[in-house]
């Protein structure tokens, strides 16, 4: 486990700016947010069940858990000391540009917003169980890389991205707004959630190195470098098979497979990668497989 913190002592501390913020938000994540929800909607309308209003209220509670889930881990890391090593773009706590509590408070007020999106669709739909699903996917949201004993430092990362923003995101959507589950939507929340690992995944093989100084054993860390990209291309062009599958009920969906144009070269730059822009080229462009797979998903099951 690294040391405390070191923020406030060697760095010299700018105030952070606008765009300081708005980069801690993590912008190129937020289509893993969309995607999940876009698809979900998606299937609801297969059965004819279709509500703009639910539909917009779980884009909210995605995107803020995703913008929240982003300031929380800036916040843990930093004062954890994990950012002392980090090759990536700098962070809000860990480059001492902004106040640990200030980040802290800007990641509880989105985990606020997301609560009461979440509310309004129980209100709405009187489905007071789902209670339990938000409450669990806060817990999970912080304790990645918050807490004593953080899961995202002992390579469990990529279990709860698949759990929480594939199948929870995209089924939970689905069902708040026809009442059931479809295959259809069990389909698409395993293809985003995948996707969302790769994502994760490329993340970690690019901090293999840093992570493993600062004690941080992430999925890739454990597996290498070598199996690490293995995995990471297996993540990311599985969900093209799944989606093959379903363009044979549903024949706009084969627009997917031109994310193949997206996913292809993200493999070949993970794949001979040695510098960090490298790898976040990687990681931008698996996002946006992302965004592209959610997109032809929810264009093939509305039309």
């Amino acid at each position: 486990m690294a040391t405390k913190s070191r923020t406030n002592g060697n760095r010299k501390n700018v105030p952070a700016s606008r765009s300081d913020w708005v980069s801690g938000a993590r912008l190129r994540t937020l289509p893993l947010a969309v995607a999940p929800v876009a698809i979900g909607s998606g299937a609801a309308s297969l059965v004819d069940r279709f509500d703009p209003v639910l539909a917009l209220l779980c884009l909210v509670v995605s995107l803020s858990l995703q913008i929240a889930v982003n300031y929380s881990n800036d916040y843990s890391d930093g004062i954890r000391g994990t950012d002392e090593f980090r090759v990536g773009p700098p962070r809000l706590t860990g480059s001492g540009k902004a106040e640990p509590k200030r980040v802290l408070a800007v990641a509880g007020a989105f985990f606020v917003l997301a609560a009461i999106a979440g509310v309004s669709v129980i209100l709405i739909t009187g489905y007071w169980w789902l209670t339990a699903i938000g409450i669990a996917a806060v817990i999970a949201a912080w304790f990645y890389t918050g807490g004593k004993r953080p899961y995202g430092y002992s390579g469990l990362g990529e279990l709860f991205v698949f759990i929480f923003f594939g199948l929870v995101a995209t089924v939970g959507t689905t069902f708040v707004q026809a009442g059931v589950i479809n295959v259809e939507s069990w389909f698409g929340g395993v293809g985003a959630g995948l996707i969302a690992c790769a994502v994760l995944m490329v993340n970690n093989i690019r901090d293999i190195a840093t992570d493993t100084k600062a004690g941080k054993k992430t999925l890739a860390v454990r597996m290498g470098r070598r199996a690490s990209i293995v995995a990471f291309c297996a993540l990311l062009l599985v969900p093209f098979a799944l989606a093959a599958v379903l363009a044979m009920l549903y024949p706009l969906v084969w627009l997917v497979q031109f994310g193949l144009l997206v996913a292809l070269p993200a493999c070949v730059i993970a794949g001979t990668a040695k510098t960090p822009g490298e790898y976040v080229l990687s990681l931008k462009l698996a996002s946006f497989v992302g965004l592209l797979f959610g997109a032809g998903l929810t264009v093939g099951f509305f039309f």
